[in-house]
Order: structure tokens, then sequence, then C-alpha cells
């Protein structure tokens, strides 16, 4: 079965974290003028094992690593930080992502999935454009809203960095600095609706705009008021906004 980009992608960067890791425990090993046999020995593995650790042929443990590490006198720091975010998305993100992009007016233009790189890294859902008064709107799609918190600052961040997508770069040479607002649209589920009213007034801060407004612009000619916020109604396989 041939391996998917992701797969591809990831297994490169596996490759190069093991480089990076026998060129650490080389160093480590020489500068301690300790020979293969002494730490192996320390770290209970094999001489073997740490030629092949340090000639990038082996795939070991992180267990192996570990001993390796400590027996050299340094510590193994490993972490997962937030990159371009999840790749995974369940069936109602794409059914929510329709029903924007179905019911804009057609002076909105639209480009999905904008990866954005500084200051912050991640995807926004939906970029919408109204080119006649350079405004961009980041939209985020929610479907389950769990962390709001965590979801105001994240998403005012990467609407922050969208200059740096290269659509950002493109709308750029078009003319003058392009306005960037937000939006937020979340599924209508009796769980999200009990979020949202536990955090009223966070999300009423973050999205100060009268929704009514909002979902007027977006479907007929009216001006964007600001930050808003939306809901997406799904019932039998079919989404629709309201406010």
């Amino acid at each position: 079965m041939a391996r998917t980009r992701l797969q591809l992608d990831a297994d490169r960067q596996a490759a190069t974290l093991r480089t990076r890791m026998a060129e650490d425990i080389r160093r480590l090993r020489e500068d301690a003028g300790a020979t293969r046999i002494a730490v192996a020995r320390l770290a209970g593995v094999a001489p073997s094992v740490i030629t092949r650790v340090e000639g990038g042929d082996a795939h070991p443990s992180l267990e192996t690593y570990a001993r390796l590490v400590a027996a050299l006198g340094a510590d193994l720091a490993m972490r997962a930080y937030p990159d371009t975010g999840p790749r995974i998305r369940d069936r109602h993100h794409v059914r929510m992502a329709d029903a924007v992009i179905g019911a804009l007016d057609a002076r909105w233009q639209v480009t999905p999935e904008v990866a954005v790189r500084r200051p912050a890294r991640g995807w926004i859902d939906l970029a919408l454009r109204d080119p006649s008064v350079a405004l961009v709107v980041a939209t985020e799609l929610e479907s389950a809203l769990r962390r709001v918190e965590q979801l105001i600052r994240w998403s005012a961040e990467k609407a922050a960095s969208i200059a740096s997508s290269a659509v950002g770069a493109g709308w750029a040479r078009d003319g003058p600095g392009q306005a960037v607002s937000r939006l937020l649209v979340i599924r209508w589920t009796r769980a999200n609706r009990a979020a949202a009213s536990e955090s009223h007034r966070l999300l009423r801060r973050a999205y100060p705009a009268d929704p009514r407004d909002a979902l007027e612009a977006l479907t007929a000619t009216a001006a964007w008021p600001g930050p808003a916020l939306l809901w997406s109604r799904i019932d039998r396989g079919r989404a629709e906004l309201v406010a």
C-alpha cells in the first residue's frame, strides 16, 4: 500500500531527528573521552548498538536513547508542539464549510485551508475576501466546542498571521494592506450551545458583532460588521448558517 504524503513527511522528519540524535550522542561521547564499550556497559546495551546509532543506521527505542543520553550525563527532551493543526477533519466540518461557501454573496472570494507560518503556524479553515474593500475574514469552523479560551486565542493568532500565507502574499501584491477580521462558525448542538453559554462573556468579547449583521454581510451586500460568531445547523446531512 502506497504511503500518503503525510506519512512520507512524517518519515522524513523522523529520519532528520535520528540524524540529529546520532550527532549529539557522538559529540557527547567524544567530548567526554569515553569509548563506545564504556558507554554501552553503563547503558546496558551492546557496543554495536552505539556504533549503529552514531552511524544513523539504527532505529532505537526511546528507552535506548534515554539510557545512552543518561550515561553521557545529558538530558533527553521530547515534546510535540502546535504546528499546522490537525489533518483529521470530521464529516461535519466539510458540511459546515459547504454551508458557508454556498451562502456567500457573489462579491466574496473564498480560499479554503490557508496555511499560515508566522508568527503563528496553523491552518485557517476558510479565508473570505471582499476585494472591493480590501477585507479578509479569517473563518474557523468548529464542530465541537471544547477549550473556548484556547480557541479564541488560537483563532486570533492565526488571523494575525494571514499575511505570511501564500494567498496573503498574493493579496499584498494586488494593492494596499488587507484589513483582517474573524468569523467563528460553530455546529448547532446541545453540547456546543451549553459550552457557549458557559463562556458567553468571553465569546461576546472576542466576537462582538451582531450575528444577524454578519449573516446579512455574507449573504447580501451589507458591510461586514466585524468579528462575529455564527452557528451552522446540520439536518439530514445538509448544513445551513443561522444567526
